[in-house]
């Protein structure tokens, strides 16, 4: 029996440890509050989708949904829109404070929530889809536009607002004006056509006007008790920022040029290691950074098609015409790479493809200018830097010998006898023979 007594005691403790740890009290629920302020992008995305998976964990009753956006990516608003929709508890959207907007993409985002509220002050709307690089399709011509893709987008657009009005019971047909004629609504104005449920000046006012109301889950309908209930702010982490940094088309451009010129420099003076690394780094970042964004095909292929014709021109001397057309290739890439749904939300700088367009050139051309002088230059070894060169006769037989010629001792032929000694210039080489004939005595 006593072997058993130190198993018993160790099973009587871990029951007493499960026992306080099921005794703490538990946390009083709270309502997270997630920030949507900027465009949409890859890391709204990501902050939204793991704020409401931390609200879930730390058992939160509600999350709430701050919203001040002029729109962003239909991939990072389709994300946001997967998150709210799957959501394990309610999110209710917020167009707030004063002042601030949910347009394009986030009016997507409004009617996918459990419950919509705006801010006097706010407004929402005008989410008809931008073409690439045109204005947006013109109202009442989607069917009948001699763009099908633009068609093709109006319709898509169209289909998914009204699926989510009608998943929570909102207003359809406005919703198909705002994508189809840009139509935008003020607060007073949303909450009488049916667009918002609540106005709210702030966000315990709007948990006051929400506490009581059912809103339905994917696992059901809930009765929301949301008065009174302390706020809880889920700010972005290190993770979030830096890909809000990193997920930018300007700085996958700027990356993308250093690592390309790095490596260049690595392989133009081996052992420098210090551009090979930046390079390396700098290149697969802005890689990673492409691969966040909606990039396309086309404009990739013209940016990297560019940077490697900029590369050719420092090992294949084409006298500008591959610098210059990888010049080219490069700010048409650049001007064709991100394809972006509201303009200024996520699109390349000009002023920032115009500077890198003029250093890559000014590159080429500094490449173009050493091969000319190296062309220019007398060839400093090999044969060619041989001839004309003054060597010093070894021992000399008839009409051949050996000479002293840069440290090496080379077999020589002239026409004329030479002594041990006498000073020659070299006229031509055979093979290993050297053809010389006799220096002229220096002067006095």
């Amino acid at each position: 029996m006593r072997p058993a007594l130190p198993f018993t005691l160790l099973a009587l403790l871990c029951l007493l440890v499960a026992w306080s740890a099921g005794a703490q009290p538990q946390p009083p629920a709270a309502a997270f509050v997630l920030r949507l302020d900027g465009a949409v992008g890859p890391a709204a995305a990501d902050h939204l989708k793991r704020g409401i998976a931390a609200a879930h964990r730390d058992g939160a009753a509600v999350v709430v949904l701050q919203i001040d956006t002029p729109g962003g990516l239909d991939t990072s608003m389709r994300e946001i829109v997967r998150a709210i929709t799957a959501a394990p508890l309610p999110v209710i959207a917020w167009v707030g404070p004063a002042g601030a907007r949910a347009a394009s993409a986030g009016t997507f985002i409004v009617y996918a929530s459990h419950l919509a509220a705006m801010a006097p002050g706010t407004n929402l709307g005008a989410a008809t889809p931008v073409a690439l690089g045109g204005p947006p399709v013109e109202a009442g011509r989607a069917a009948s536009t001699p763009d099908p893709s633009a068609a093709k987008a109006m319709n898509d657009a169209v289909a998914y607002l009204r699926s989510l009005a009608e998943l929570r019971g909102r207003n359809s047909d406005w919703g198909e004006r705002a994508v189809r004629d840009a139509a935008s609504l003020a607060a007073p104005q949303a909450l009488a056509a049916g667009v918002v449920e609540i106005v709210a000046e702030s966000v315990p006012a709007l948990l006051a006007q929400a506490d009581g109301r059912s809103v339905k889950l994917a696992a059901g309908t809930v009765t929301l008790h949301t008065a009174g209930l302390a706020l809880r702010h889920h700010e972005a982490d290190w993770r979030t920022r830096a890909l809000a940094v990193i997920s930018n088309p300007n700085l996958a451009l700027i990356l993308m040029a250093i690592g390309v010129y790095g490596l260049l420099f690595e392989a133009m003076s081996p052992g420098a290691l210090v551009p090979g690394v930046v390079g390396a780094i700098s290149l697969l970042l802005g890689l990673y950074a492409l691969s966040t964004l909606p990039v396309t095909v086309a404009g990739l292929a013209l940016l990297l098609l560019g940077l490697a014709l900029m590369i050719a021109e420092a090992f294949a001397a084409s006298f500008g015409v591959l610098g210059l057309g990888g010049v080219v290739a490069f700010v048409l890439g650049a001007l064709l790479l991100v394809d972006t749904e509201v303009p200024g939300a996520v699109e390349v700088s000009l002023p920032l493809v115009a500077g890198l367009a003029l250093a890559c050139a000014a590159a080429a051309l500094l490449v173009v200018r050493a091969a000319l002088q190296a062309r220019r230059q007398q060839p400093r070894s090999g044969t060619p830097a041989m001839l004309g060169e003054t060597a010093r006769v070894l021992d000399w037989a008839g009409s051949q010998g050996h000479v002293l010629l840069q440290g090496e001792r080379w077999r020589a032929v002239a026409e004329a006898p030479l002594a041990p000694g006498d000073g020659v210039h070299v006229l031509g080489v055979d093979g290993l023979t050297l053809r010389v004939a006799r220096a002229a005595p220096p002067p006095g």
